[in-house]
């Protein structure tokens, strides 16, 4: 949802902030381990039940993860490389951000809570390999209630207001595990009017199989030779 209706807004702000940051000789590959780092400073602050320092530093997280694109066209070096570095390291800063939810409710009196975040982060994961996985098949998976940008800011409300942590991590859930169905649905509907193509039934020879058959064809070649020598041979004595 955020992607598609502020993404353009967003990117006009960070384009002059990447540039600069360019200029000084800052790279998106640093960005990002910056934001890992936060993710995982985070990430410890909400196992010990700090949730002011950790609403600061998921602020601090999200920042880097809207700067290192800019930072890299500002640059001209956006491609497979950094596109791979990044999508790896979203999954990463997630799974610490979570990991340390599940810290937090396993010391609680309901240590079974722990299960919320590991749930959420199976949602989460699936939410971002329904769109990857369309998009190398030539679908669009964007969209949906609860995509990574939404999650941050919802995270942020509940660890500001932190009576409410739980409440929210259900909340989540639920819009997480909607997003995962509407995607879902969304490219089903594409792969559909897709007519695939007709499948060959001939069975594949194996390698065996071909060395047999290569030795057949040579043997055959050789009797016709021999035939062939034969008849000029008898043609000679006969023209003699």
């Amino acid at each position: 949802m955020f992607d598609g209706n502020f993404r353009e807004g967003v990117d006009k702000v960070t384009a002059p902030i990447g540039q600069a940051l360019h200029r000084v000789g800052v790279s998106a590959d640093v960005i990002t381990v910056v934001g890992v780092t936060m993710a995982g400073l985070c990430g410890v602050a909400i196992a010990a039940g700090n949730f002011f320092t950790a609403a600061v530093l998921l602020a601090l997280t999200g920042l880097p993860d809207a700067l290192d694109g800019a930072v890299a066209k500002a640059s001209g070096s956006t491609g497979p490389r950094g596109a791979y570095f990044d999508s790896v390291s979203d999954r990463l800063s997630d799974g610490l951000l979570f990991l340390g939810a599940g810290w937090y409710f396993a010391g609680t009196d309901t240590p079974r809570l722990a299960l919320l975040p590991f749930a959420l982060y199976l949602a989460a994961s699936l939410v971002s390999y329904q769109r990857a996985k369309a998009e190398s098949l030539g679908f669009d998976a964007k969209g949906g209630l609860m995509e990574r940008a939404e999650r941050f800011i919802v995270l942020g409300f509940g660890l500001v207001f932190s009576p409410l942590f739980e409440a929210v991590l259900w909340v989540m859930l639920a819009l997480t595990v909607i997003t995962v169905g509407t995607r879902f649905v969304k490219v089903w509907k594409q792969a559909s009017e897709v007519t695939p193509k007709a499948a060959s039934h001939r069975p594949a020879r194996s390698p065996r199989a071909d060395r047999v058959r290569a030795r057949r064809e040579n043997r055959t070649t050789s009797v016709d030779d021999l035939r062939s020598m034969a008849r000029e041979r008898m043609s000679g004595f006969r023209q003699r």
